[in-house]
């Protein structure tokens, strides 16, 4: 049986593909284009109006290319509004979000029997390159019990829903053993982990239990609102010796402490503001992205000009636009004052014109620094700890650790091989460990790699080694 899995959405979408494709594989399943599948589960995405109408046309365009392929579609359209994709062509089921990783609800009784129990025929049912990804993309949470004004996900997803730290231990425990060297955490409310649990927890309590784990892994941490973005976070990160990559994303939706408030954000431009300056001086290589909703109801010319004023300014590395777009059942989908689609439109070219400007900065700063990074597809592409992407000369396969000196935004050249956690007292990780020209720095000049080691009352200390 073969099976083809189309994924829309955020990274908690990616996390529960990667692990739908690990249980079919499991199951005897062989992935396939989705052209030639028997199967083809939809994982659909519906924060905006632009993504339903995506996962609509995936769907068309299997049903069109594949016409015996059955049609499974999950994710949160098909949890807002499981009756549009119900009567589309092809679609067999229809899946809400809490039962997507049930496998006999996605495939169905008798496509299960087909599928029978066996190992898969492709060899280690988890290792890097699965469905295309180097990195693993963990969920650690899902849910979210602090619903913005426009956010239909709250209804799609429900209320947060944390895994114990144990269970999370545990499972980035096996995924480095399969061989990834690089975990992406993610949830819906990633920063409310932990809350839900029968023994409450945090999100910096889960980072603290990862980073002792023995093994050659890299954590990145996905998506934080700013109110969750702690100073004692930032500060693990900062001291984690490379272990947590120095890259956060923090949606700050708007410049304009109005319309954060008719978004129901629970923090200020200045607050916002003031933490990524405080992560910078912390982590002066780190990147810091960010998201920004153009046109939201009653968006003023001087509500849209504090956002372009602030981040034209700020010093981010990367910047997601998106136009507002009206979700059923949303507060905001019911104000008035709408802003109209051309104003919407010119509004999103200007901040994704200062986003490109942001980008650019970011980019020509780093050239010069050496950064650990992980090779991807042919071995020539490397992201860097602080999300670059760079090419390099052929010579290294995919999933090696590398140091690399950005020689321009996107070309660099390779320096040695580096290992999380090694116990070479003279290797430095996440740092900048060279000269400008590439010779070493004297070891009187060098930061020493520094892990967080257990300590009281959950708060790191740091040991040089």
């Amino acid at each position: 049986m073969k099976f083809s899995i189309l994924t829309f959405g955020c990274r908690v979408n990616q996390a529960d593909s990667l692990r739908l494709e690990e249980d079919l594989r499991r199951r005897g399943g062989e992935p396939a284009a989705s052209s030639e599948a028997d199967i083809v589960v939809v994982n659909t995405c519906s924060v905006t109006a632009t993504a339903d109408q995506g996962a609509r046309q995936a769907i068309r365009r299997v049903a069109r290319e594949n016409p015996a392929a059955r049609i499974v579609a999950t994710g949160c359209y098909a949890t807002r509004s499981p009756d549009e994709l119900a009567s589309l062509p092809g679609v067999v089921r229809v899946v809400r979000n809490d039962l997507k990783l049930d496998l006999d609800e996605i495939l169905g009784p008798s496509t299960a029997e087909r599928f029978g129990d066996g190992e898969g025929p492709c060899g280690e049912l988890l290792q890097p390159g699965m469905a295309g990804r180097t990195a693993f993309t963990l969920r650690v949470q899902t849910g979210c019990d602090q619903p913005c004004s426009y956010c239909i996900i709250p209804t799609t997803r429900g209320r947060g829903r944390s895994l114990p730290v144990a269970h999370v231990v545990n499972e980035a425990t096996r995924v480095a053993q399969a061989g990834f060297k690089e975990i992406a955490l993610t949830g819906v409310h990633l920063g409310s982990y932990g809350r839900d649990l029968d023994v409450p927890s945090s999100l910096f309590d889960l980072l603290y239990a990862l980073a002792a784990i023995e093994a050659d892994v890299t954590f990145r941490i996905s998506s934080l609102e700013p109110m969750d973005c702690t100073p004692e976070l930032v500060d693990l990160v900062a001291l984690s010796g490379g272990r947590f990559a120095p890259h956060f994303h923090l949606p700050l939706q708007h410049g304009s402490d109005r319309m954060l408030r008719a978004m129901r954000r629970p923090y200020t431009q200045g607050f916002y503001a003031d933490l990524v300056v405080t992560i910078v001086e912390k982590l002066p290589h780190a990147s810091i992205g960010t998201d920004m909703i153009v046109g939201f109801p009653g968006e003023s010319d001087a509500d849209f000009g504090e956002s372009l004023d602030y981040l034209s300014g700020a010093p981010l590395s990367h910047v997601h636009v998106f136009p507002y777009s009206d979700r059923p059942g949303t507060e905001a989908s019911l104000l008035s004052n709408k802003v109209p689609g051309q104003v919407v439109r010119q509004r999103g070219a200007a901040l994704r014109q200062v986003g490109a400007t942001l980008s650019a900065r970011f980019q020509s700063s780093q050239i010069g620094s050496i950064r650990p990074g992980l090779t991807l597809e042919d071995g020539t592409l490397v992201v860097t700890d602080n999300y670059l992407k760079v090419r390099i000369s052929q010579g290294h396969a995919r999933n090696e650790r590398v140091l690399v000196q950005l020689i321009t935004p996107v070309t660099a050249v390779t320096c040695m091989p580096v290992q999380i956690g090694s116990q070479d007292e003279t290797a430095d990780v996440g740092v900048d460990i060279g000269r400008l020209d590439g010779t070493p720095r004297a070891r009187s000049d060098r930061h020493p790699v520094r892990r967080v080691i257990p300590a009281r009352r959950n708060r790191p200390v740091v040991q040089p080694r």
